[in-house]
Order: structure tokens, then sequence, then C-alpha cells
């Protein structure tokens, strides 16, 4: 594979070769650096890498140029099809800054920089490292060296490639059945229905059928841990659990994060996360993810990945954390592990679910929807921005809503955007009742609950955002609970919020809990899995932060 190109686009020579120069310093050894002088130029030389299937990873222009404004130049390769999903930066005067803030709602301008950026170490090489890593996650198979043999409607392939996707681990899918390469793949590794997927490490022998934990040892990815004794345990790697590793760790707890898919949680899924304070254009789950997993990574949290804890004990002041094979023993416990989608009831689904209908999606499952028909079930912001980013791929996509509207449950943002859209229908007042397909999704009877009648439709792909329902079985009758499994903490243990109605569940005569802290002194829980939470990503990282200075205060005093 080629290097993605980098293309500067100045019609200022002294600029454009001081530019030239620095990125060369810095990424010429895995990008191939094109300078153009003009817009005219740069639209030709983007023409002909398109030809070549040549991959473009940014475009920088200047804002000021003659006969074709920087912007110009973005939004004319936008509109050609040239360098799709390549980063886009303009370069600006502070004049300009309101024009590139249009453009970032124009355009989808991804980032402006003003002139002079130097020195670039400061100014330059860190937005563009942040940008080009977004491109790299983003478009795996131009990079990757990591190959899946498997065919479309494999619900364990669909569980392999959300594994990777989410553990930002690029690799390159070859369907079994389309691809000439992997039926030639899977013959040589003499893979027998039964091992697929089959899994294809640059460096390692195959893997037939693997489970996670093997994936995850494959790929040189945490799965033990490495002490044997922590300061603090955290269970789940959403929001909530990424940002007390951060704490925890920047302030020298010995910190371990247990996470049984991937780090992200549900907001790591998203395609777009647009009310996040400090991020104009928004984020995906994807980015957000990744930089905090850089946080933890640099504070020296230990992140053990693919392992589903099962249990709680406490052992005298030790509390541990049960997991298949194992357990981890920390003096305080974090509960992260926020919410999954509650199952839909719907007659013939469990047979189909993983072929052809999926609950949450990753931002990358978009892509394999390419041209075909959706179907969406939900109508809280999740469902709305699957919506949103699947209706970049597929034929049309259609909202299958319970409610009269979405008023109800969904942001105003998203709700305009959805009414906007010219490939996304809703369907108010609905619900799937039941599904069909052999082998894989074929079609759905909808039910419309205002006339009680049905429909028959065809479908290949359904998508589920409804509900959520806490993981916390594994805590125990220890840790309160309410009546639908939210963990109980603070003041809500003796005001009565759990099944023990109004009797205190709080052990320690001497001392209150403390705000985030359970009904077992020493465990807390932060974000979606507490009762009464907001369930947001902002409030999820701060009660995370907080739950860090609370177990402070536990520490000291025991």
């Amino acid at each position: 594979m080629s290097k993605p190109a980098i293309l500067t686009v100045d019609d200022d020579q002294q600029v454009s070769a001081a530019l030239a120069r620095d990125l060369r310093s810095k990424y010429g050894r895995d990008y191939r650096i094109v300078r153009a002088s003009s817009g005219e130029e740069a639209l030709e030389v983007l023409a002909e890498l398109t030809l070549r299937d040549r991959p473009v990873a940014l475009i920088a222009a200047d804002q000021r140029m003659p006969r074709m404004t920087g912007i110009d130049v973005l939004a004319e390769a936008q509109q050609r099809g040239y360098a799709v999903g390549a980063k886009r930066v303009l370069l600006t005067a502070y004049a300009d800054t309101e024009v590139a803030i249009q453009a970032i709602n124009d355009i989808g301008l991804d980032h402006y920089l003003m002139k002079p950026w130097d020195p670039p170490e400061e100014r330059l090489f860190p937005v563009l490292d942040d940008l080009l890593g977004d491109w790299h996650t983003e478009n795996p198979d131009q990079t990757s060296e990591l190959r899946v043999v498997d065919h479309r409607w494999s619900d364990r392939g669909h569980e392999v490639k959300t594994f990777l996707a989410r553990n930002h681990v690029p690799y390159r899918w070859l369907d079994v059945e389309l691809d000439e390469e992997g039926r030639r793949l899977a013959d040589l590794a003499g893979a027998a229905p039964e091992d697929l997927p089959l899994v294809l490490p640059a460096e390692a022998d195959p893997l037939r059928a693997p489970t996670n934990v093997q994936l995850a040892d494959a790929l040189g990815l945490s799965t033990q841990a490495q002490q044997p004794l922590y300061d603090v345990c955290i269970v789940g790697g959403g929001p909530a659990g990424l940002a007390s590793a951060v704490y925890a760790a920047s302030e020298g707890l010995s910190t371990i994060v247990v996470e049984r898919h991937a780090p992200g949680g549900q907001a790591g899924t998203s395609a777009a996360i647009e009310n996040y304070l400090g991020f104009p254009k928004g984020l995906s789950g994807a980015d957000l993810t990744a930089r905090a997993l850089a946080q933890v990574q640099r504070f020296g949290a230990e992140l053990v990945l693919a392992r589903d804890v099962v249990g709680l004990e406490q052992r005298g002041p030790v509390r541990a954390v049960l997991f298949d094979g194992g357990a981890i023993e920390a003096r305080s416990v974090i509960v992260t592990t926020g919410v999954s989608y509650r199952r839909l009831e719907a007659e013939g689904l469990d047979d189909l679910t993983g072929r052809g209908i999926y609950y949450g999606a990753d931002a990358s499952d978009a892509r394999q929807v390419e041209g075909d028909e959706v179907y969406v079930v939900g109508a809280a912001n999740s469902a709305g921005q699957a919506a949103l980013n699947m209706a970049k791929h597929a034929g049309r996509v259609v909202m299958v809503v319970r409610g009269t509207d979405l008023e109800a449950s969904m942001s105003r943002y998203l709700i305009d955007r959805i009414e906007a859209h010219p490939s996304i229908e809703v369907r108010a007042s609905s619900e799937v009742r039941s599904v069909r397909g052999d082998g894989h999704l074929e079609g759905l009877t909808i039910l419309d609950r205002g006339t009680g009648t049905c429909t028959e439709v065809p479908a290949s792909w359904l998508f589920i955002f409804i509900g959520a329902e806490p993981r916390t079985d594994w805590l125990g009758k220890e840790v309160a609970r309410d009546r639908r499994g939210y963990v109980v903490t603070g003041p809500d243990l003796v005001r009565g919020a759990t099944d023990a109605g109004e009797t205190s569940t709080w052990p320690l005569p001497a001392r209150a809990p403390y705000a985030l802290e359970t009904s077992v002194p020493g465990v807390f829980a932060a974000g979606d899995v507490r009762f009464d939470s907001m369930k947001r990503v902002a409030s999820a990282v701060g009660e995370g932060a907080m739950a860090v200075h609370l177990v402070h205060r536990y520490l000291a005093t025991t």
C-alpha cells in the first residue's frame, strides 16, 4: 500500500515551502507530502490521486488565495468526491476566524490554524497528530495488516469486527462468499465453516473462531492484572471509568480498569457527540475514547480487557473483583459498568440477532449498509445519532418510534437534523412485532399503534436502541440497588430508594456514606449505572472524577 498523501495548497511559494519542510520533518517517513500552488492545481492533483486509488489523509488549504479560496477548494473537492474521508484544515489569518467557524457547519471543516504556526512543535504538530490519528482509525483498510475472513451475516464475525474497531485495531475484512482473496485465504488456512471467523495477524498463527480473550492475547492487549493488590479497581471502561482512571492514576493511586468488551462504553460507539463541552464541531465516541485512553496510559493505570466480571467479595479490608479464571484485589472499587440496551420483544428476534439484527451500532457499522434500507428502533439521542450516521451510506433509514414524536426523548439539535434529512423517515406510534429470515434478517412486521394494522416490509438491517438496563447482577445482595437494578449511593441509601423500603442499608453507624458510596463501604458507583444519574457523557465524566476524591477520603480512614 502506497503512503497516504498530505496535500498542502498555498499560492505563497515561501509559505508553501516552509509548510512542506515542516511536514516532511515530522511526517515524511509515513506520508507523501504533495504541494499545490493554487486551488485549480490542487483539484487536478486530487483527481489524479483518486483515479490511482491513492489515499489522501489530510488537505491543508490557505484561505486567502486568488480565484479560489481555501474553503472553495475544500468544498469543491468534497462535491466532486475527491479524497473522501480526508481531514480538512484551513490556514487562516485572525480576520478569517468567523469564516472558518462557519465552514465547520457548512462543509464539515475539521480544524482551522492561525498563521504563522511557529513553533510547529507547539502550534502545528499536536493538531495534525490528532487529525491523522483519527483518519487512520476511520480508514483501517488503508494501513491494516490484520485480516478477518468470514461471511457477511456471521454473528461471531460481527462481534470480532466490533471488538477490533472499538479497541482501535485496524483490520481488513474479506467476505469468504464474495471476495476471491477471502476464499483463497480460507483455502490456504484449511479453514472449515466452523473455523470462521478466521483472523490473520501479520506475525502470528491464524486464529480460528477466536474468543475475545484469545483475540486480545494475540494482539498484545492486556488480559491479566500485573499486581497482587491495587488502591482502586475500576469496573467498566466507559466515560465514567476512564475519567476515574485518569484522576486516580494521576494522583498516585495504583489503578486498574477491568472492561469486558472495549473501552468507551455506549458512548464509545457513538458516531457523533455534538454537545460535549469544548468541541464545537463535535467528536466521535471513538475519538473521545482514544483521547481518554492516551491519558490513562500516560498516567500509568493498567487496563485489563475481555474479562467479564462475575462477582464481588469482601476479604477483610480488601475488595475482590471476580472474573472467569481469576480475581483482582483492591482496597477500593469504583463500579462504572454503565447500562446495556433493553431487549426488544419481537417474535423470531433471538434467532436472527447478530445476523442483521444488532443492539446498538458502532460508527463503523454504517459502511456495511451501503445502499440498503435500514431500520432503527428507538427515540433517544443514541438512536438519532445512529440514524444520521447510517444515512450517510444507506439508501434509506426508517426510525420506528413507539411514541407520537421524538420531542420527549431526543435533543432538539438532533430532531432538527433528522427532520431535514431527505433519506430518514420517522414512523411514529409504531413498533416491530416480528422478524423473519432464513439465516439472516429478510423482513419485519411493523404495527401501527394508532390504527392497529400491521405492515410487512423487506429489511436486511435492524439496529435497536431501546431503554437501558444496568449490568449489576454480579454485585450480589450486599450492594443495594433499586427495583430496576441501578446502584443506590450516598444519601439515597438512608432515604429508602431500594427494595428495602424506608430501612437504612448503610452498615456504619460512625459515619454517613459518601455521596457516591454504595451500601458496601469502599465500593463506589459513578455514571449511568448509578440510581438517579443524569445519563449524559459529561455528567459521567464528572462523577468518575468525583468518585476518586471520595476514594481518597475512604482510604485515609482505613
